[in-house]
């Protein structure tokens, strides 16, 4: 298993096959569906992209396969993680939480993230894989 971030899911809801590449279930908290409703709704309101084509994104997410996964300890691990890594936000900590109490990798393509979570050492870019 693998958990994702927005940073993987959009190009990959993009592309042909995008998810295929992955040959794992992949999972995410419930905030990648925020930040992917969020981020294309953007697009939108910015005229990078058309209604229907938003849309059309929402629904090959919806169809990916990506599962929503929460844990009772998520919020706390979280919060942990972002003290560790010294995060204002503890938004990308609930990626990472997930993924340790999973006992997984993290897949992002964020260089910011992936460079403060590295000495975790299960955060990944899709070439690794």
């Amino acid at each position: 298993m693998l958990v994702i971030d927005a940073s993987v899911a959009l190009p990959a809801i993009a592309s042909p096959g995008g998810f295929e590449i992955f040959r794992e279930d992949l999972a995410a908290p419930p905030l990648l569906w925020s930040e992917v409703r969020s981020v294309l709704h953007e697009a939108v309101w910015r005229r990078d992209v058309s209604q229907e084509q938003a849309v059309h994104s929402l629904q090959a997410f919806a169809l990916s396969g990506v599962r929503e996964r929460r844990h009772r300890r998520l919020g706390e691990t979280a919060w942990r993680i972002a003290n560790e890594l010294g995060y204002a936000k503890t938004y990308d900590a609930e990626y990472l939480a997930l993924a340790e109490l999973l006992g997984c990798r993290f897949v992002t393509l964020d260089r910011r993230l992936r460079r403060g979570a590295d000495r975790l050492g299960f955060v990944v870019s899709p070439s690794e894989i």
